[in-house]
C-alpha cells in the first residue's frame, strides 16, 4: 500500500511529538527494525535535546531532507568544538544534509511542528558508547541538556 506524506501526516507525527515525553517521534515507514533499508518521519519539538553522536558502522550515512518547520544542524570534530553550522529548512536555501558515517552531529528543531524524512541503512543498533560524544551532555541529564540546547538554539537567532 502506498503511504501519502502529506500536511495530514505531517499534523500527526508532529502532534504526537509535542505530546511526548522526549518532544520528539518518529514514524517509520519500514516494517521492522531489522529491515535493510531505514526510511521515516522524524519530528522534533524546539525543546527535544538529541545528543551529538555519530554512526562509525560504513553502512550508517544517512540522508535528512526537511520536510516542515526549520532545523539547527551542527557538525563538530572530535573535541566537541563546532566545524559546520548549518540551518535547514523546508523551502529554504538549504533542504537537508547528506552524513557520513563517523561524523559527529546533532540536530534540533527550531521552529515547533517541524519534520524532517531520513533515510539510512538498517538495521537499527542503539548507539554504542564511542558512538555518543563524551563532551556532550547526556540526555537524562536534563538540566545540562536543556542549557546545551539553549546556547546552540541562540547560534541561529536572527
Amino acid at each position: 500500500m502506498i503511504q501519502r506524506i502529506d500536511a495530514a501526516l505531517l499534523d500527526e507525527v508532529a502532534a504526537a511529538a509535542a505530546a511526548s515525553p522526549r518532544r520528539r517521534r518518529n514514524r517509520n515507514f519500514h516494517p521492522a527494525d531489522d529491515f535493510a533499508a531505514h526510511r521515516l518521519l522524524n519530528a522534533l519539538q524546539p525543546d527535544s535535546y538529541v545528543m551529538p553522536h555519530r554512526h562509525l558502522d560504513p553502512d550508517k550515512d544517512e540522508t535528512i531532507v526537511v520536510l516542515r518547520g526549520r532545523f539547527g544542524f551542527l557538525v563538530f570534530d572530535d573535541a566537541g568544538r563546532i566545524i559546520e553550522r548549518l540551518s535547514l529548512q523546508a523551502g529554504g536555501p538549504v533542504h537537508g544534509v547528506d552524513i557520513p558515517h563517523g561524523t559527529w552531529h546533532t540536530i534540533f528543531a527550531l521552529d515547533p511542528g517541524s519534520v524532517f524524512f531520513e533515510a539510512k541503512a538498517g538495521p537499527f543498533t542503539p548507539l554504542r558508547e564511542a558512538e555518543r560524544a563524551p563532551w556532550a551532555p547526556a540526555e537524562a541529564d536534563a538540566a545540562a541538556a536543556a542549557r546545551q540546547l539553549v546556547a546552540w538554539q541562540s547560534l541561529f537567532a536572527a
